[in-house]
C-alpha cells in the first residue's frame, strides 16, 4: 500500500520528543508499503529553522526508507500565540504545494495526525485532489487542550476550531484515537459514529529501549553525570504552557533540606527559560536543565533515574490523555510519578507501576517524595518490571503498528469497492 502521511512534528532521525509515526513508518516500510511523508521544518519545541532549510520551503529527504518531504513552517512559531498560530497555517499552505506539486506517484491513502488541528484542511484538499479517502488520528484533543490551558481565549477562533474539528470527523474516512476516553468522548459527545472511531494508542518502542539498555552501565553513566549518590526525579518532554513545570520548581523549593533529591529536566520549550530564570532567582540547586538529547540517549537518562515523571497542568481534558513519556518510563523499567490525572492515572495504577501526584499541589508533592525516598529499592524495581511487563502485553508498538495497518487497508478496500 501507498500512504501519505501528514504530520507536522516527524521527527528528524536525531531529534528527541514522541517519535510514534518514526517508529511505525519503519515498521511498515519493512512489511513492503510505501509511505512518504510531509512534515514540518521546525520541531515541536524548537525556535528556529536547521541551517540547512534557511531561505527553503521544501526540502526531500530519505529517513530509515521513507520519503519525507520538509515543508516550511514560520520560525514565530513559538513566540506568542499569534505567532504559532502563523506556524500552523504556515506549514498547511506549504504542505498543501508539496502535495499538489512534489510528491509523486499514486496513494491509496492520506493519513493525518492532529495536533494541530488545521492539519486537517491539508488532508482534506489534497485527499478531493487525489479522489483517495483520509484518516484523521486525534493524539490530543483540540481546541479543548488549547481552550483550557489558556492558550486559545478569543470566542470566534473557539466557535471556528470547533466547527473545523466537526468537519475534520465527518469529511474522514475514519478517525484513530489514542485513549478509550477520546473514544467516549468523540461518541457521546461529539456524536462520532462509534463504527467510524477506532482505538490505536501510544506505545513503547522497545526495539530501541532493549538495544540501547543491554549493554548499560548505570553506575558509570551516574558517575559520568554528577548523578552519585543522589534520588534522581526525571522529566522528559515539552516545557510549554500544557506542562506546568513551575510546579517542579514548587516542589524543589519545599524539598531543599532533603540533599540527594534531583529534579532532572530534559527538553525544550516555550516556557524553559522563564523556568531557568526562576529556578535560579528561588537559588535551587536541585533542578537540573538538560537540553534535549536524542532518544536513545533520553533512555540512557531515564534508566540512570530512580523515577520518571509524566507531568501536565491541572486541567479536566487532560485527564483523558495518555502521556507519551509515560511509555518512555515503561519500557526503560522505571517506575512513574504521575501527575497527570484520569485514564493516564489509571494506567498507572493497572500496571502497578508507579503512584500519583495531584498535579499542582506542591505539598502532595512533597509528602509523596519523602516517601518515595525511604521506599526500598526493591520496591522501585518490582515497580518498573510491572510497567515493562504491562507495557509488553498491551502497547508494543510493533503489534500496534500491525493493527493499524489493518484498519488503514480495510479503509482502502471500502474505498475501491
Amino acid at each position: 500500500m501507498n500512504i501519505l502521511l501528514i504530520h507536522q512534528y516527524f521527527l528528524e532521525s536525531d531529534d528527541p520528543g514522541g517519535s510514534r509515526f518514526n517508529e511505525m513508518t519503519r515498521f511498515w516500510t519493512d512489511a513492503g508499503h510505501r509511505v512518504t511523508v510531509l512534515a514540518g521544518m521546525v520541531h515541536y519545541n524548537g525556535q528556529k529553522k536547521r541551517p540547512e532549510y534557511q531561505g527553503r520551503y521544501w526540502v526531500r529527504k530519505e529517513q530509515q526508507g521513507v520519503e519525507v518531504w520538509r515543508c516550511h513552517v514560520s520560525e514565530a512559531y513559538n513566540a506568542n500565540f499569534l505567532g504559532r498560530l502563523w506556524g500552523y497555517f504556515s506549514f498547511v499552505f506549504s504542505s498543501v504545494w508539496a502535495g499538489f506539486w512534489k510528491v509523486k506517484g499514486k496513494y491509496d491513502l492520506i493519513l493525518v495526525t492532529s495536533p494541530p488541528l488545521f492539519v486537517g484542511g491539508t488532508a482534506w484538499i489534497l485527499s478531493r485532489w487525489k479522489r483517495i479517502p483520509f484518516v484523521f488520528e486525534v493524539r490530543d484533543l483540540w481546541p479543548e487542550s488549547a481552550i483550557h490551558t489558556g492558550v486559545l481565549q478569543n470566542p470566534l477562533l473557539i466557535r471556528l476550531a470547533y466547527r473545523f474539528e466537526q468537519w475534520m470527523y465527518r469529511s474522514a474516512a475514519l478517525v484513530n484515537v489514542l485513549t478509550p476516553a477520546f473514544r467516549e468522548t468523540l461518541i457521546h459527545q461529539k456524536g462520532i459514529p462509534p463504527g467510524k472511531v477506532v482505538f490505536i494508542p501510544n506505545a513503547a518502542d522497545f526495539s530501541l529501549s532493549d538495544q540501547v539498555l543491554a549493554d548499560f552501565d548505570r553506575d558509570e553513566f551516574r558517575k559520568t553525570h554528577g548523578l552519585e549518590g543522589k534520588f534522581v526525579i526525571t522529566y522528559v518532554g515539552a516545557h510549554g504552557v500544557a506542562n506546568h513545570l513551575v510546579q517542579v520548581l514548587d516542589a524543589a523549593e519545599r524539598l531543599q533540606d532533603e540533599p540527594t533529591v534531583l529534579f532532572q529536566l530534559i527538553g525544550d520549550g516555550m516556557q524553559k527559560q522563564m523556568l531557568v530564570r526562576e529556578a535560579g532567582a528561588r537559588g535551587l540547586t536541585n533542578v537540573s536543565f538538560i537540553d534535549s538529547v536524542p532518544k536513545a540517549e533520553v533512555f540512557k537518562y531515564i534508566a540512570a533515574s530512580e523515577w520518571g515523571a509524566s507531568i501536565l497542568k491541572k486541567v479536566d481534558t487532560f485527564k483523558t490523555i495518555y502521556s507519551n513519556k509515560t511509555f518512555d518510563y515503561m519500557a526503560c523499567k522505571v517506575p512513574v510519578l504521575m501527575v497527570i490525572d484520569g485514564v493516564s492515572r489509571q494506567l498507572v495504577e493497572v500496571a502497578r507501576c508507579g503512584v500519583f501526584v495531584e498535579p499542582e499541589n506542591p505539598a502532595e508533592w512533597e509528602r509523596t517524595i519523602r516517601l518515595l525516598i525511604d521506599q526500598p529499592e526493591e520496591t522501585r524495581t518490582k515497580m518498573g518490571a510491572s510497567g515493562y511487563q504491562y507495557a509488553r502485553d498491551h502497547f508494543d508498538r510493533h503489534v500496534l503498528s500491525n493493527r493499524y495497518m489493518q484498519e488503514l487497508e480495510q479503509v482502502v478496500l471500502i474505498h475501491k469497492g
